[in-house]
C-alpha cells in the first residue's frame, strides 16, 4: 500500500514572514486554550454549585495537578525546542527521532505518575496540609484523575511534539473538542449521575481519553505530520536526550517550585479560613483567561526562536522576542483594565458566598498591577528556552517564589499578624524581583548567541 503524503515543513515561511509565523501559531493555540479556560471556569461553577468544601477540596488537588502538569510541559519544552531547531537546521530524520524520544519519555512519565497518584495519593494529600473536613473529597477526587493521568500526559505529548513542527492548529481542534465534551460531560456525572465532586473527575478522564485515540489517529495513523512516526527508526540519542532535558527539566523543575509555592499558599491562605482558599482559587481560574494569550504567544515564542537560532539568523531571533514582548504588554494593558473594573460581577457567577466574593475581588484589583509585568517574565523565559537554555526559568522561579514571594508572605502573615491583603503584596514584590532579573539575563543570553554564530 502507497504511503500517504505528508505535508511539508513550514521553515521557509516562517523565516520570510517571522510575525505572520508567530500568530500562525499563536492563534489556534490561543483558540484551543480558550475552549479549556471555559472549561475549567464552567467546572469551577459546577463544582461551586456542589459546595464550597468541593472548591477548597480542589484547591488543595491543584498543587498535585500542577506538579504533574509542570514535568509535561516542562519536558515538553524541550521537545518542542528541539525539534523545532533541527527543522531549522534541515536534519528532518533527528527531528523524527526527537518526537519518538519525546512519545517514550511521556509513556515512561504517564506510569510513574498514574502509579504514585493511586499508591500514595492520600499519604501526599495528608503532607500538603489537606484539613481532614476536607480529606475525604479531596481523595476522592484525585483517585479517578490518577486513572486518567496517562492520557492527560499523553496529549500533552503530542501537542508539544506539533508545536516543535509548527502545527498548532490540528492539537488546537482536537483539544477543543475534547473539551467542549468534557464541557457537556461535567453535569452529566456531576448532577445526572449524582457523583459530586468524582464526577467532575471521570468528565475529565473520559474526555482525555478520546482526545489521545484521535491524535494518534491523526498523526500516527493518518500522517497528518511532517514528522515521521516509525518505530523501527527510533535511535536512542545521548545528544538528543540531552537536549531535551537541558531545557526540559529546568522547566520542569520551575512548574515543580511553582507547585511548591501552590501549596505553601494554600497552608498560608487556611490560616484566615477555607473561604481564603477557595477565593485564590477562583481568582487563579480567572487569570489563566488574562494570560491565555499571553502563553500562546509566548508557546510560538519558543518554536520560532529555536527555528530561527537553528537557521543561524540571530536578527530574526532578536526581532521576533522584541515583537512578542511588546505585544503581550498591549494584550496584559488591556486585560488588567477589564479585570480591575468588572471583577465583582465576574466573580460573583462563580459563587453566592459572600465572603469568597470579597477576598477573590480584592486580590484581583490589587495583583492585576504586575499583569504586564508578569508577561514580559514569562516571555523572557521561554525566548531563553528557544536559544536552548532551561536553568534561566528555574532561577527566576525560584527567586520569586523560594526566596521572596513564600517567605515573605509567611513573615506578614504569622511574625508581623498582617491581613491576607499583604499576601497579595508579597506576590507583587517577588514578581518585579523575578522579571528585572529576567530581563538582565536574556540580553546577556543573547550577546552570548551573537558571539556563538559569528565565531
Amino acid at each position: 500500500m502507497k504511503d500517504r503524503p505528508r505535508p511539508a515543513s513550514r521553515k521557509d515561511q516562517f523565516l520570510n514572514n517571522p510575525t505572520r509565523s508567530l500568530w500562525t501559531l499563536a492563534i489556534p493555540m490561543m483558540g484551543g486554550m480558550s475552549i479549556h479556560m471555559i472549561y475549567n471556569i464552567t467546572d469551577m461553577l459546577f463544582i461551586g454549585r456542589v459546595s464550597p468544601d468541593a472548591l477548597a477540596a480542589v484547591a488543595f488537588n491543584m498543587p498535585l495537578f500542577f506538579f504533574a502538569m509542570g514535568l509535561t510541559q516542562g519536558i515538553g519544552s524541550g521537545v518542542t525546542a528541539v525539534i523545532a531547531r533541527f527543522i531549522g537546521s534541515n536534519d528532518k530524520s533527528s527531528a523524527d527521532n526527537t518526537a519518538l524520544h519525546g512519545i517514550l519519555i511521556g509513556l515512561v512519565l504517564s506510569i510513574i505518575l498514574a502509579g504514585s497518584a493511586g499508591l500514595f495519593g492520600e499519604l501526599i494529600l495528608s503532607a500538603i496540609g489537606t484539613p481532614p473536613d476536607l480529606f475525604e473529597l479531596a481523595w476522592s477526587y484525585l483517585r479517578i484523575i490518577a486513572i486518567g493521568m496517562p492520557f492527560i500526559i499523553l496529549s500533552g505529548t503530542f501537542r508539544s511534539i506539533m508545536a516543535g513542527e509548527g502545527d498548532m492548529k490540528m492539537p488546537m481542534m482536537v483539544g477543543g473538542a475534547g473539551t467542549i465534551l468534557n464541557i457537556f460531560l461535567d453535569p452529566l456525572f456531576i448532577f445526572g449521575f449524582n457523583q459530586g465532586l468524582s464526577g467532575a473527575a471521570m468528565a475529565t478522564v473520559i474526555s482525555q481519553f478520546l482526545v489521545v485515540l484521535t491524535m494518534i489517529y491523526i498523526i500516527i495513523i493518518r500522517k497528518k505530520s511532517y514528522l515521521s512516526f516509525k518505530p523501527t527508526e527510533f535511535s536512542p540519542s545521548n545528544n538528543i536526550l540531552r537536549g531535551i532535558f537541558d531545557i526540559g527539566l529546568p522547566a520542569s523543575a520551575s512548574m515543580l517550585i511553582m507547585s511548591f509555592g501552590g501549596t505553601v499558599f494554600n497552608r498560608i491562605l487556611i490560616y484566615f479560613s477555607s473561604s481564603a482558599v477557595a477565593a485564590y482559587q477562583i481568582a487563579g481560574r480567572i487569570e489563566m483567561l488574562i494570560f491565555l494569550p499571553i502563553m500562546s504567544i509566548a508557546t510560538g515564542l519558543v518554536t520560532l526562536v529555536s527555528m530561527f537560532f537553528g537557521a543561524g539568523d540571530l536578527e530574526k531571533v532578536k526581532f521576533i522576542i522584541k515583537y512578542s514582548i511588546t505585544r503581550a504588554v498591549i494584550i496584559t494593558v488591556f486585560g488588567s483594565v477589564v479585570i480591575f473594573l468588572f471583577s465583582p460581577v465576574i466573580i460573583s457567577s462563580f459563587t453566592p458566598d459572600p465572603l469568597i466574593r470579597s477576598i477573590a475581588v480584592t486580590y484581583l484589583r490589587i495583583i492585576t498591577f504586575i499583569y504586564p509585568l508578569i508577561a514580559i517574565g514569562i516571555s523572557c523565559g521561554r525566548a531563553m528556552q528557544g536559544l536552548g537554555k532551561g536553568t534561566p526559568m528555574l532561577i527566576t522561579t525560584s527567586i520569586r517564589i523560594l526566596l521572596v514571594s513564600a517567605p515573605l508572605a509567611s513573615l506578614f502573615v504569622f511574625i508581623f499578624e498582617k491581613s491576607i491583603e499583604w499576601v497579595w503584596y508579597a506576590i507583587m514584590i517577588s514578581v518585579l524581583v523575578s522579571v528585572t532579573v529576567s530581563i538582565v539575563w536574556l540580553r546577556s543570553e543573547l550577546r552570548k548567541a551573537t558571539k556563538k554564530l559569528s565565531s
